[in-house]
This record gives structure tokens, C-alpha cells and sequence, in this order.
């Protein structure tokens, strides 16, 4: 008896590459997730701004009208000419130098006084007791809450009329936003040089000198040069309130309505602030690289 040998019927597997299993491509997110926290705290944000439109007592017909226009039309016009007058020209430059000093004094204070306190405000190991922590983050916490302009006011008591009140206001505001920034900035940098320094017996001066301190200098000294720049525009209207330089003399004429020598302060102001913006600007560029 014969047999015809069978041929086994061969079996077809498919095989799907990775690329077709995982795409690198998938859909978009859906516009709103109920599992989405920002999604929520962005419709309670609209929600807060519409209940704002309507809680305001706001005129926008008022505002838009053509006899608002036409004021604001007068008023600017009461602008030129300019005053240049070479003795107003010469007190607007010492009183724009003033300005000038008081933030730079302000900011170098704030400095020394929020690097002190971002030293108790931070953790620099996981086994720290960081036990000034707390309160010092507190006093931060309360220096920068209260405006500039404040810090003024209460200061001219003790301090008078004039830059001395400007500066230390300043100083102490930028000092609460620094050290809080330092602070963080001191917790976030990475700790195995600081760990290897300990592990050999360094103390934690020396260990703060030279593994904390060269991490983080250029971040230091980039929030540095950033609310130099917020403070060259707090200290320009810090003399509302009596504390000396551009903002003395903004209050003075204004008040007298010599808006042609208004109108030269506010120039000097704005170029004081943009070339401040552009060097600080640069500088935290060469910082960066």
C-alpha cells in the first residue's frame, strides 16, 4: 500500500513592528477632563475673573466715550514741550542719580540680609533638623508682604524726609523676596558635594563655602540683578511718599500741575529703567553660558 507523504500546511504569522504596536503619534487630549486639576482651576479662574467684571462698578461707556477722549486728548497735550531747560535738566539728573543709589544700596543690603536668612530657611540635608526653618520663613514671609511704599511711610518717622527711608524701605521688602528665593535655591541644588566635604569632617561653614555657595552664585546672582530691575521702578516712585529722588520730584510737579516738567521726568525715568533692563539683561546672559 502506497502512501503519500503529508506536507504540513505552514502556518502564517503576523507580526506587527513596535512602531505600529505604539505609534509615536496619539490624539490630543480632550479639552476638559473631569480627572484634570488644572482643568478645574482653570474654570474656577474664568469664573473668578467674570465674577470680577460684574462685581466692579466699572463704566466702559464712560471710558470709551469721545468726551473721555477728548480730556485725555487735552491732557496729554499740557505735556510738551518738554521742559529742558539746562537747570531743571541738571536737578532731574542728580535726583535720577538718587534714584539710581537708593536701589543699588537697597538691593546690596537685601542681599547680605536675605542671604542670612536663607541660610535658617533652609534645608541643606535630608538630616536636617532645619529647626530655625519655620520661623524664618515666617519673617520672610512678613518683610516681603508688606509693599515698598509702606515700608516708606513707616520708616520717615524714624529715618525723615529724603533717600535714607527709600533705601532701607527697599531693603527691607527685597530681603523677604530674596531670601525665599535663595532659600529654595540652596534646597534644590544637588548634595553630594556638600555630603562628600561632611563625610571627611568638614564643618559646615566651610562646607557651605565651597560646595553650596559655587553651585548656586550664578542662580544668586541672577535674582539679584532681577529685582534690581523691580527695584530701579520701585525706587522711582518711592518719593511719593517724601523718600527722595525721581519720585520727590514727579509728586512735587504734578502736584503744582507742571506737566511740561511731568512730562521730562517720566522720559528720564524710562530711559533710566530701559538701559538698566538692558545691562542687567545682559549680564544675566553672561552669568548663564
Amino acid at each position: 500500500m502506497n502512501t503519500r507523504p503529508t506536507t504540513a500546511t505552514p502556518k502564517v504569522v503576523m507580526t506587527f513592528s513596535n512602531e505600529a504596536a505604539n505609534p509615536p503619534w496619539k490624539l490630543p487630549p480632550p479639552l476638559f477632563n473631569a480627572r484634570c486639576r488644572a482643568c478645574w482651576f482653570t474654570a474656577a479662574l474664568l469664573v473668578l475673573v467674570l465674577a470680577s467684571f460684574v462685581s466692579l462698578d466699572l463704566d466702559w461707556a464712560a471710558f470709551a466715550s469721545m468726551e473721555a477722549a477728548r480730556s485725555m486728548g487735552r491732557f496729554v497735550a499740557e505735556f510738551f514741550p518738554l521742559d529742558l531747560s539746562h537747570d531743571f535738566v541738571r536737578k532731574v539728573g542728580w535726583a535720577a542719580w538718587e534714584t539710581l543709589a537708593m536701589s543699588a544700596l537697597g538691593t546690596v543690603l537685601a542681599v547680605v540680609l536675605g542671604l542670612a536668612l536663607a541660610v535658617p530657611a533652609s534645608r541643606m540635608t535630608q538630616h536636617d533638623s532645619a529647626w530655625l526653618r519655620s520661623p524664618t520663613r515666617w519673617l520672610l514671609n512678613a518683610l516681603r508682604a508688606i509693599p515698598e511704599l509702606v515700608w516708606a511711610a513707616l520708616l520717615l518717622i524714624s529715618a525723615g524726609l529724603g533717600p535714607m527711608a527709600g533705601t532701607l524701605a527697599l531693603a527691607l521688602h527685597t530681603s523677604g523676596v530674596l531670601g525665599r528665593l535663595f532659600a529654595e535655591a540652596m534646597e534644590n541644588i544637588p548634595t553630594g558635594p556638600g555630603d562628600a566635604l561632611r563625610i571627611q569632617g568638614v564643618g559646615p561653614l566651610r562646607v557651605f563655602a565651597f560646595a553650596t555657595l559655587p553651585q548656586v552664585l550664578p542662580q544668586l546672582m541672577s535674582y539679584t540683578l532681577y529685582r534690581w530691575e523691580n527695584n530701579i521702578r520701585a525706587a522711582a516712585v518711592l518719593g511719593v511718599v517724601g523718600a527722595g529722588g525721581l519720585g520727590q520730584l514727579l509728586s512735587f510737579h504734578m502736584g503744582l500741575f507742571q506737566m511740561n516738567k511731568t512730562a521730562t521726568l517720566l522720559v528720564s525715568m524710562l530711559l533710566m529703567v530701559a538701559c538698566v533692563d538692558a545691562l542687567s539683561f545682559s549680564l544675566r546672559r553672561w552669568l548663564n553660558r
